[in-house]
């Protein structure tokens, strides 16, 4: 699967995916021999996402590059991770967590966002001039979004919160994120015994009443905790950088905030930071007149997806004026992302906060000397170093 993006272009997919936009589906060969399908698409892959013969389980599925540690057949999804799963097992999960993401108990959370964020923006202010984005705004609004969600108590969210960065940090080392992510587990299941014997207003003490299990719980904790992060975390680093680079979009946006929402679906089209989506067929089944074979792999390029010019006009320029109603940013069928509700709060209310804290927020090196996460199927930026003019904030 091409990986490759060319030099100074951080925000467009690899070469080798844009020129097989007038392909929704090709042959490709896998790291293990298998040869299965890439579908670049946006038809093909809404096609694919909503059909039940085509399974999400990590069993069958063969990867487009090696994984670390990984031989042979993939093992299941653990415990709580119904990314993992298929029906029925993935229909008993998802029918108990829709209800806790529901677009208006989202939007009551808004208020807890502009908290977060007003925060984070004195924090970095008081710290300033400079700022690593990241650090300082980006990681830590979606981290206490996901605190609120999970009900962890004050006290306990900076072990928390430390726990996170290591764990998603691309620059530490494996045997560090190893203990972070142990740390995580054992954090997860003390507060879900915690919630169990003292429920608070929260999902995971909600779940506590239903017939899940303590392990089930700390699963479905973490499962947020990495799909709701990460993934907003980038966003917003990623979109931000866009933002400066595209004047005068970030322009159209300070003149107009009742954009801020358009401006996110149309980040999450342009940048589609979660790809791929893998899927196994179960059996045979024709899709754009090719037939996919049962046992197949299908990698469905998001990124590619999300640029297909049969969809979106022009779908290499960013546009926040566009309606990218459609983009599959966030999956589509029985899997379409939970939190999307949520994600979409958050960034609603931290992009136009940013801008309007800090009208001369600026990159404080060359573009191309921001690093990238391009090892990781979560793209984004390890850190966004920027400056302001002092006294020229609101």
């Amino acid at each position: 699967m091409p990986t490759e993006r060319r030099t100074g272009c951080p925000f467009d997919p690899p070469a080798g995916l844009t020129a097989l936009s007038g392909k929704p589906l090709c042959r490709m060969r896998y790291a293990d021999g298998h040869l299965g399908w890439l579908v670049t698409g946006h038809a093909a892959a809404r096609a694919i996402l909503a059909d039940p013969r085509f399974s999400s389980r990590y069993e069958p599925m063969h990867t487009p590059v090696p994984l670390e540690g990984v031989q042979g057949e993939l093992p299941p999804a653990p415990i709580g991770d119904i990314i993992g799963l298929d029906a029925p097992e993935h229909t008993r999960y998802r029918r108990l967590l829709t209800g806790k993401f529901t677009v208006r108990r989202m939007r009551q959370l808004t208020e807890r966002v502009r908290q977060f964020t007003t925060e984070c923006l004195d924090a970095m202010e008081a710290a300033g001039p400079t700022a690593d984005l990241v650090e300082a705004f980006a990681q830590p609004v979606p981290a206490l979004m996901i605190c609120e969600l999970l009900g962890v108590p004050y006290d306990e969210r900076e072990r928390f919160q430390s726990h996170v960065a290591t764990l998603f940090d691309q620059t530490a080392g494996p045997e560090a994120m190893g203990e972070a992510h142990m740390a995580l587990l054992r954090f997860l299941n003390e507060l879900v015994l915690a919630k169990r014997a003292e429920p608070t207003d929260d999902l995971l003490s909600d779940l506590t009443t239903s017939d899940l299990g303590d392990e089930e719980l700390a699963g479905i904790g973490g499962m947020l905790l990495a799909a709701g992060l990460d993934t907003t975390a980038n966003m917003l680093g990623l979109g931000t950088f866009a933002l400066l680079s595209n004047p005068g979009q970030l322009d159209a946006l300070r003149a107009g905030p009742a954009l801020a929402g358009q401006t996110v679906e149309e980040l999450l089209r342009y940048l589609s930071v979660a790809d791929p989506l893998p899927r196994s067929a179960l059996e045979d089944v024709e899709v754009e007149g090719q037939l996919i074979r049962a046992g197949e792999t299908v990698t469905i390029s998001v990124q590619a997806v999300n640029r297909d010019p049969h969809k979106f006009p022009e779908p290499d320029r960013l546009d926040i004026h566009r309606k990218a109603t459609g983009h599959l940013a966030f999956g589509h069928g029985p899997h379409q992302c939970l939190g999307q509700q949520l994600a979409r709060v958050e960034m609603t209310v931290a992009f136009p906060a940013l801008f309007a804290r800090f009208p001369t927020l600026r990159l404080a090196v060359p573009p191309h000397e921001v690093p990238l996460r391009d090892r990781s199927n979560i793209y984004g930026v390890i850190s966004l170093p920027v400056t302001w003019d002092q006294g020229a904030t609101p």
